[in-house]
């Protein structure tokens, strides 16, 4: 299982560099920010000094989205930084959510989102590509390769994740679901003629390594409390257009106390909009526990089709979980199982 970890791109610049150094060390393949240019710092720019400072690590958006940015400027962005750096590039893409929603608008629709995905991926694959009629192509980029993964909820969403994503980003850690979204994912690949395993399947949620006592795991659930509002809120969105079926009902049910949602407060630890979200959605969600319990959970996932699990490090113990993940967990999920014995 490869491992990556989302970061937000929040001053000063250096610790942000310096996170995606150490998780290079540590053993993580993927380094990924949040891209929502008003709440934090540009990330492409800062893209750019962590593929100078080091050696394997990919970086990229989770997510980016059709509406705030061109289409064809972000394709040369990916395709500009291949060429300095190797293809070191991915492509995290989604409708838009903090991105939007901070200017008062709204999310892409899915028809953008696939066309989004189609341009930025011919470009940055140095192929020519047609756009209102006309067909364009880098005639600079001699090596650049580019995936891009979509992240999905909706049916829609999904079906678009497996007809013409690179990859699948989904956004919590519960097995069930996991299992429930994966499998929509390829069916919608196979329906489309695709190889459902030629797709990465990427799972992300904040991991909170404990000391296994109770009031180790109170303290994590607070600070990773906030990930249950981040998703209810996708999740109320897709209730309102689709209904409460479209989805799994562990999904569904615990966003009925849901009041609102402060976009201030985004991916912040301690914010003031989750107390709606239980203990339980914030244990199933998320991956909280001893170094054993986050081993068995990742091989649990990775039994399901996960490929990469991606940790979203927004709480007090930023560089304990990347030291704990990089000296125990990753080693105890991807060492050989004879290893083990």
């Amino acid at each position: 299982m490869d491992f990556g970890v989302v970061l937000q791109t929040n001053p000063p610049v250096w610790r942000v560099v310096d996170l995606a150094k150490r998780a290079e060390a540590y053993g993580f393949d993927h380094v990924w920010t949040f891209d929502s240019h008003l709440l934090w710092m540009e990330p492409y720019v800062i893209y750019s000094q962590i593929l100078a400072e080091t050696r394997t690590i990919k970086v990229g958006p989770f997510v980016t989205n059709p509406a705030t940015r061109d289409w064809t400027v972000t394709a040369s962005v990916f395709a500009t930084l291949n060429e300095m750096y190797g293809n070191r590039t991915v492509c995290g893409m989604g409708r838009g959510d903090s991105a939007v929603r901070v200017l008062n608008g709204k999310p892409s629709t899915i028809k953008e989102m696939r066309e989004a995905t189609r341009v930025i991926r011919e470009l940055a694959n140095r192929r020519p590509v047609e756009i209102n009629g006309t067909t364009l192509q880098f005639p600079w980029a001699k090596r650049s390769e580019l995936e891009v993964w979509i992240a999905a909820y909706g049916p829609l969403a999904l079906k678009a994740a497996g007809e013409v994503g690179d990859g699948f980003i989904l956004q919590l850690a519960d097995p069930d679901i996991t299992e429930w979204m994966i499998g929509a994912v390829k069916k919608a690949a196979t329906d489309a003629g695709r190889d459902p395993e030629s797709l990465t399947f990427c799972v992300a949620a904040p991991a909170y390594v404990t000391d296994g006592s109770p009031e180790a795991l109170a303290h994590a659930r607070e600070q990773c409390r906030w990930f249950g509002g981040m998703v209810g809120n996708h999740v109320a969105d897709i209730v309102a257009k689709y209904g409460s079926g479209a989805v799994p009902q562990a999904l569904t049910d615990y966003i009925t106390d849901r009041q609102g949602y402060d976009y201030n407060e985004h991916g912040q630890a301690g914010n003031t909009h989750t107390d709606f979200v239980p203990d339980e959605i914030v244990d199933r969600f998320c991956i909280l526990g001893s170094v054993e319990q986050q081993v068995a959970k990742l091989e649990q996932l990775r039994s399901l089709g996960v490929d990469q699990f991606a940790i979203y490090l927004q709480h007090d113990a930023m560089d304990q979980t990347l030291a704990a993940y990089g000296e125990l967990v990753i080693p105890g999920v991807n060492l050989p199982a004879i290893a083990k014995i």
